[in-house]
């Protein structure tokens, strides 16, 4: 291998720092009495479900009335005002300790349309970011869809395609639920793919409702396999709400995610989550059980290459965004809960990823 990328390797190991994507970042490294210099490029790219952003119009086409000033949680103009302001906050500092910056990609589900993501994408806090959408209508029932935001000055939209999840329930009648997106794009001057998901939920208990997440799981592996078969090389970040753990069969058996990195096989995904879901931590909770839900996931070929590679990966889970007392201390803090509003901003906690590549002069 070249000195210099298994200098770049260590360097980034055990000297990284924060700056943003195409910022300078300089590592000092001392070998035989000499010092290597080497610039670098790092930028995010994150995950969260949104919980129920809504307008506050009813759809005839889906059933959203809860989500009117008349219905059920009375959701008004200030409501949603209140949860696109805490929205914002949570999106605009998600990674920036190190980056400086909102994330430069940022998938989101349970969004209801177009309208209230740019609604989103034009607080103030928000701006400077200059985020792009991708997004299509799904046939949820409920309407809620799944979207990528994308900062326009670093990333440079190729093309988005919506996959349909076809599902029957035992009657053979058609269930109607979210689509995946495939959206990609040049980071930079580097092709990514990203593939986002929010997968049927546990409704009538994990068993039962199983069969739904594998057909999930394989329409996902689909969309996968058709990517590489075009480019073996491809870069791609699948993420999502997958409503499945790291080690359920959706993911083992059917995505055949790996936990470790395997320099002998030449194409592999690899699930960088695995680990923290083994030690007890979650991105939600319920009924005092953690589940890690909301995953980002990588192709190998972003794990060994001179260009962007994976770093780490995290939970964002700072206090602000949990409840500070009572029996869900801890937990996110969420919109509603048991059916009052709390005025907070998901249950579920933000994931996120550090990207970073060598820049050679």
């Amino acid at each position: 291998m070249n000195l210099k990328y298994i200098i770049y390797y260590f360097a980034v190991k055990q000297l990284f720092m924060p700056y943003h994507f195409f910022s300078v970042l300089l590592f000092f490294l001392s070998i035989s009495s000499s010092i290597y210099s080497q610039k670098h490029a790092i930028t995010t790219i994150a995950f969260y479900n949104l919980e129920n952003l809504f307008d506050c119009i009813d759809d005839p086409l889906t059933f959203d009335e809860d989500y009117t000033p008349k219905g059920k949680n009375k959701w008004t103009e200030e409501k949603l005002n209140t949860k696109l302001d805490h929205l914002a906050k949570v999106i605009s500092s998600i990674g920036a300790k190190k980056t400086q910056h909102p994330p430069a990609l940022l998938g989101v589900a349970e969004v209801e349309n177009k309208n209230v993501l740019e609604q989103l994408i034009s607080h103030p806090l928000l701006q400077k970011s200059d985020y792009g959408i991708a997004h299509h209508n799904s046939p949820d029932r409920r309407g809620i869809d799944v979207a990528l935001l994308y900062n326009r000055t670093v990333f440079t939209l190729k093309n988005t395609q919506k996959h349909r999840l076809m599902l029957q329930d035992q009657y053979n009648k058609p269930i109607y639920t979210r689509d995946q997106l495939c959206v990609s794009g040049y980071l930079g001057d580097e092709l990514l793919y990203t593939i986002i998901n929010h997968w049927p939920s546990r409704r009538g208990g994990k068993q039962r409702s199983e069969p739904k997440r594998i057909e999930a799981a394989k329409l996902c592996k689909k969309i996968t396999d058709s990517i590489q078969r075009i480019n073996p090389k491809a870069s791609i970040v699948i993420m999502g709400d997958f409503n499945d753990d790291p080690t359920d069969k959706s993911f083992k058996k059917i995505l055949k995610t790996k936990t470790s990195i395997n320099q002998q096989s030449s194409s592999y995904l690899y699930n960088p989550m695995e680990k923290m879901h083994k030690k007890g931590i979650g991105s939600l909770a319920y009924r005092d059980k953690w589940n890690l839900f909301d995953q980002m996931i990588v192709s190998n070929t972003l794990l060994d290459t001179i260009g962007f590679r994976l770093y780490d990966t995290h939970i964002y889970n700072p206090k602000f965004l949990t409840h500070t007392k009572g029996n869900y201390k801890g937990y996110p803090l969420r919109t509603f809960s048991r059916g009052i509003y709390t005025g907070g901003y998901s249950d579920h906690f933000p994931v996120y990823m550090y990207l970073v590549r060598p820049i050679f002069d």
